[in-house]
């Protein structure tokens, strides 16, 4: 119990710490509202299921073992970061009515948790670090799954609502606006941070 304790403080760390996921879903809270973030938010928490699958199992160290796939990888990532920064940062005011169905939909939260960085590089060191069960490697891989993965959706319930929180305090298309584009600032600056680490 011990160690689970600790893998869960590890995670809680790892998964809810400012990255591209966890940003981009603050930021989508803050300008389209929490409801209209709950889709954007489920694709990202599938995608990320997908994620501990692909690392769980070591498809990733094959995936980029390949001669030249983590360039193509990287590149495609960062022209989908840039497009989603894009987005957040001309999303209207809250206060002025969207278009319907412009907010970030869930399979855009599925990409994005495919492309993140961040989370390869922090299910991996999750995986590799801690030992639940001795003995039983497939035991062990299904725990660690099942409590990141809860861990991961309590996460993102976390950010969309802190998020959408700050709406409750924009008055002001301005300041409506200056948010939107520093959510999108942050957004590629944790991506820069999360590559070159």
């Amino acid at each position: 119990m011990e160690t689970l304790g600790t893998f869960i403080l590890a995670a809680l760390a790892l998964t809810g710490s400012p990255g591209p996921n966890t940003l981009s879903l603050a930021a989508v809270g803050a300008a389209f509202g929490r409801l209209r973030g709950l889709r954007y938010m489920a694709g990202l928490n599938l995608g990320m299921a997908a994620v501990i699958l692909i690392v769980g199992s070591g498809v990733s160290s094959l995936l980029f073992a390949i001669p030249g796939a983590a360039p193509v990888i990287t590149v495609v990532a960062g022209i989908y970061f840039i497009y989603l920064a894009y987005r957040i940062a001309t999303a209207p005011p809250l206060n002025v009515t969207a278009k319907p169905g412009s907010e970030p939909k869930w399979f855009e939260g599925v990409f994005l948790s495919l492309v993140n960085p961040k989370a390869y590089a922090a299910m991996a060191a999750l995986f590799s670090s801690f030992n639940l069960v001795v003995g039983d490697p497939i035991v062990d891989s299904v725990l660690k799954a099942v409590v990141l993965m809860s861990t991961i959706i309590v996460v993102n319930i976390c950010w969309l609502y802190a998020g959408s929180a700050l709406t409750n305090f924009l008055e002001h298309n301005q300041i409506s606006r200056a948010i939107n584009v520093t959510f999108a600032v942050l957004l590629m600056v944790s991506v820069v941070v999360a590559v070159m680490l």
